[in-house]
């Protein structure tokens, strides 16, 4: 096969994973704190290797791996006492589980069974002192601006926050998770407003995301027919020289 042969092919296999990723934001246009994805692509210079095929200085494309926007979301007032949003981006909720500790911008909170501020998913929200306990029999919470909780007036603790300053250090890990799987220390949310009653929507744009599903299907359609015709080509030159004089 030749070298644009080659090329096509490594573009194809970008062009599907780009495919999969703009549906996965579709799918997730009305997820809570959904952050759009999208791939980064660059190029690669090939090397003969094993394959003499293949001729020195030929670029192909390759995958870089996932980039995440991190533009906040619309807020969207719910009146849910148990509902948070962060106005203010670089910062999330802080978590805790088996795994140690994680983030998240989905402030859908609710009271477990030992009387715990946790996700939907059971992971205890973590204050500035560890998990934050609530009694139900003192009525609901009260969280202000800049996240101090309390029942009937009395402070029983402090929504725990974390910043950072290179989002990139963020790995996602599901349900709205993400981990920090670097040496950065989290730095200080202070300034930093909680809104109690809302929720922060997705930051995808569905119009563009539609688009860019069309844009990728035009351009896997034009390698695919790239290939096709450097095979005929390859297939053409293969039977003129075997033709006899």
């Amino acid at each position: 096969m030749e070298n644009a042969a080659y090329i096509g092919l490594s573009r194809q296999m970008t062009l599907r994973r780009e495919l999969d990723i703009a549906a996965n934001n579709i799918a997730n246009a009305n997820t809570t704190g959904f952050k759009v994805e999208q791939l980064l692509v660059g190029t690669e210079v090939g090397s003969r290797a094993r394959n003499d095929a293949i001729r020195p200085g030929a670029s192909f494309v390759l995958d870089n791996g996932v980039g995440r926007d991190f533009t906040q979301g619309a807020l969207q007032q719910t009146g849910r006492d148990l509902d948070f949003a962060i106005d203010g981006e670089g910062v999330f909720f802080k978590l805790q589980d088996g795994a140690g500790e994680a983030y998240t911008r989905d402030g859908a909170f609710t009271i477990s069974p030992e009387g715990e501020l946790v996700t939907k998913g059971g992971l205890p929200v973590l204050g500035e002192g560890g998990p934050i306990v609530v009694d139900p029999a003192r009525g609901p919470l009260s969280v202000a601006q800049d996240g101090a909780v309390s029942q009937d007036g009395v402070p029983i603790g402090r929504l725990g926050l974390a910043r950072f300053d290179t989002l990139s250090v963020l790995s996602k890990d599901g349900d709205g998770l993400y981990r920090n799987r670097s040496n950065a220390v989290p730095l200080d949310a202070a300034g930093v407003q909680v809104r109690q009653g809302m929720l922060e929507g997705s930051n995808v744009n569905t119009l563009v995301e539609i688009t860019q599903l069309i844009e990728i299907s035009r351009a896997y359609e034009r390698a695919t027919k790239m290939i096709e015709n450097v095979q005929e080509l390859s297939r053409r030159s293969v039977e003129r020289l075997g033709k006899p004089n």
